[in-house]
């Protein structure tokens, strides 16, 4: 199947007793009996598939696996809490028999960095930041660390680099350190990174895989290798998927194509509009000839879709000024999130990347008249008149 057919059908209309529901329902039993103990003994032994209490496995919450596992093309998928737990449980499950030591990109989600250098480096864990859109450079830092795990995003957060994912991923193979990727702001829908060589791909599903604002999960879709760690850190410490959460994802997952599809349009037009505005600096858009990785872009995102996160620097503009703008916004949601169907513009400076001083935000380039957009799927035209307005002349 197509992409966009198995984002409508994996996963669902397993069969239930003697019938077969059309979408799967919402499985709320703590706990599951079967006629047989021996039956049971085996479920429990992971001798034979079926749920047996929800800290191991809930069959909603297995529906959702399965559908996302076949989207990244993984061996297996596991939905925990939130994204961040599917990240941490991920460095932890890398980590476990390897060095405790990470090679990182210098700019990512700011409480990805935030969990790195202090939870984990709490832990005795070290971690060395490198360009990863600098190849030399992320190659010799993973030559010099040795380290047991390299983290990058698909598309970072908040600059929208693309790093060359399938040469990061020779090079970590190389070095015996698993990959893991953050691919939330590519979805599996524009960039698959097990396909590319990572061993651990992320997700926080509760953006674009949910897509609707109302569900706070994770996900990660693992290699062969690394599962059965990752599987017993799940079960052993519990930090589980809900199944409303679960169903609700899955609704969302439904829609994903037709989402992005949009999304990703409206963002192209609207990076177009904002690179002629007065008021703005400078425009960061995957899609722009123009970007560093434009060599990469084209060579590992689909041709024309390029996410749908933007971002741009406000002309002389600061903290008071870029307050000034989200607050004439009429439609468009100041909030803190992204992958909604509607558009949301965050200032990271405030929110995504808080934890992280400002020295070290401005080393990155994350500068404090920077704002995000995450581009929705209402029209086009609405959008940009929404922003026009409150940028003014």
């Amino acid at each position: 199947m197509k992409f966009e057919s198995k984002t409508v059908h994996a996963g669902d209309r397993k069969k239930a007793g003697n019938f077969i529901p059309v979408t799967t329902p919402i499985y709320t039993a703590s706990s599951y009996a079967y006629d047989s103990m021996d039956q049971l003994d085996r479920v429990f032994g992971r001798e034979e598939q079926g749920p047996s209490y929800a800290r191991y496995d809930n069959p909603t919450v297995s529906a959702l696996q399965d559908l996302v596992n076949e989207l990244e093309a993984g061996h297996a998928t596991i939905a925990c809490s939130s994204g961040m737990m599917a990240l941490h449980l991920s460095v932890l499950a890398a980590l476990v028999d390897r060095p405790k030591r990470v090679v990182a990109g210098h700019v990512l989600y700011g409480a990805t960095t935030h969990m790195l250098m202090t939870i984990f480096g709490a832990l005795g864990v070290e971690t060395t930041f490198a360009d990863a859109s600098d190849l030399p450079a992320f190659e010799a830092a993973i030559s010099e660390v040795k380290p047991g795990a390299v983290v990058v995003e698909s598309i970072t957060n908040p600059l929208l680099r693309v790093c060359a994912l399938d040469q990061i991923a020779a090079i970590a193979r190389r070095a015996g350190a698993p990959l893991i990727v953050d691919n939330t702001f590519a979805t599996p829908m524009l960039m698959r990174p097990l396909e590319l060589g990572a061993s651990i791909v992320i997700h926080s599903a509760t953006k674009y895989l949910a897509g609707h604002g109302d569900v706070l999960g994770g996900v990660i879709v693992s290699d062969a290798e690394n599962f059965e760690v990752l599987n017993t850190l799940l079960r052993t410490i519990g930090p589980n998927l809900g199944p409303f959460e679960a169903y609700l994802t899955m609704r969302g997952i439904k829609t994903l194509a037709l989402r992005m599809e949009k999304q990703c349009a409206n963002a192209c037009k609207l990076a177009s509009w904002l690179a002629t505005h007065p008021r703005v600096a400078k425009v960061y858009f995957p899609g722009d000839p123009a970007h560093p990785d434009a060599a990469t872009v084209k060579r590992l995102l689909p041709s024309g879709q390029y996410g749908a996160m933007i971002a741009f620097e406000l002309k002389d503009g600061a903290k008071p000024e870029v307050f000034a703008l989200m607050e004439k916004l009429q439609m468009i949601v100041c909030a803190t999130s992204l992958g909604d169907v509607h558009t949301m513009m965050l200032y990271p400076a405030m929110a995504s990347h808080r934890d992280l001083s400002p020295k070290h935000r401005e080393r990155l380039g994350i500068g404090n008249s920077l704002v995000r957009i995450s581009t929705g799927i209402e029209a086009i035209e609405d959008i940009i008149a929404d922003l026009d307005q409150a940028l003014g002349r």
